[in-house]
C-alpha cells in the first residue's frame, strides 16, 4: 500500500495520469522551455562575441593605424562577429567611392558616409535583436498556458468528484496536484525567458549605443580628413 501511495505522489505518475489536454499543455511548455534555453545560449554567445570584437576593433582603430590600412585588413580578414567592423567598412567604402568622383561636394561626401553607416547600424541592430521576440513571447504567454492546463485539470478533478460516492481529500488531491504541475512548468519556462530577454535587450542597447558613438567619432575624423585634403 505504501509503495502505491508513493507511486501516485511521484512527479512522473502525476504527469502520466493527467488528462490529454493537460499533457499537451505540459508538452508545449517543455518544448518552449527547451527552445528558449537554446536561444538563450545562442544569443549569449553571440552578444559576448560582439562585445569582444567591438573592444578589439576599438583598440585597433584608436591605435593610430592608417585608416586605409585598417580597411584593407578588415576586408582581407573580416570578422563576422564584429558589427563595428561592418560599420567602419561601410562608411570608409562610401567615403573612398565618393572621394574618387570628381566635383563631389564635401557635404555630399559626408552625407553619403552617414547614410551608409546608418544602414550598417540598422543591419547590426537586426542581428542583435534576433530571438528577443521569441523570448518575450515565451516569457509572457507560458504562465497563461500553464494556468489554462491547471484550470482544465481542476475542472476534470471536480467533475470526477461529483460522480464519486464519497468525496475525500485523497480523492481530489492527485487531480489538483497534476493540474498544478502545468502552472509550475509554465513558470519554469517563463522565468528564464524573461530574465534572458531583459539582459539581452540591455546588452543589445548598450552595443547599439556604442555603434552610434563610434559612427559619430568616425564621421568626425572623416569630416576633418575631407576638408583638410580640399585645402
Amino acid at each position: 500500500m505504501e509503495a502505491t501511495a508513493v507511486d501516485h505522489s511521484s512527479m512522473w505518475s502525476l504527469i502520466s495520469n493527467a488528462s490529454l489536454v493537460v499533457q499537451l499543455v505540459m508538452l508545449t511548455l517543455v518544448a518552449a522551455s527547451v527552445a528558449s534555453w537554446v536561444m538563450i545560449f545562442q544569443r549569449g554567445n553571440m552578444l559576448r562575441a560582439a562585445k569582444r570584437a567591438l573592444d578589439n576593433f576599438d583598440e585597433r582603430f584608436w591605435s593610430g593605424i592608417d585608416l586605409s590600412k585598417l580597411y584593407r585588413q578588415a576586408g582581407s580578414n573580416p570578422d563576422p562577429d564584429s558589427g563595428v567592423e561592418q560599420i567602419f567598412r561601410a562608411g570608409f567604402k562610401e567615403f573612398s567611392r565618393l572621394r574618387q568622383q570628381p566635383g563631389v561636394d564635401p557635404a555630399a561626401v559626408m552625407e553619403g558616409v552617414a547614410r551608409a553607416m546608418r544602414v550598417a547600424i540598422s543591419r547590426e541592430e537586426e542581428k542583435l535583436d534576433q530571438g528577443l521576440p521569441f523570448l518575450a513571447t515565451v516569457g509572457s504567454t507560458s504562465p497563461y498556458i500553464g494556468l489554462f492546463g491547471t484550470v482544465w485539470g481542476i475542472m476534470n478533478s471536480f467533475r470526477g468528484l461529483a460522480t464519486a460516492q464519497q468525496a475525500t481529500l485523497a480523492t481530489v488531491a492527485p487531480g489538483i496536484a497534476e493540474a498544478l504541475i502545468a502552472t509550475a512548468i509554465g513558470l519554469f519556462a517563463a522565468i528564464p525567458a524573461v530574465i534572458a530577454y531583459n539582459r539581452f535587450a540591455a546588452q543589445s542597447e548598450m552595443l547599439i549605443g556604442r555603434y552610434y558613438t563610434f559612427a559619430d567619432e568616425f564621421q568626425a575624423i572623416l569630416h576633418r580628413k575631407v576638408h583638410t585634403s580640399d585645402e
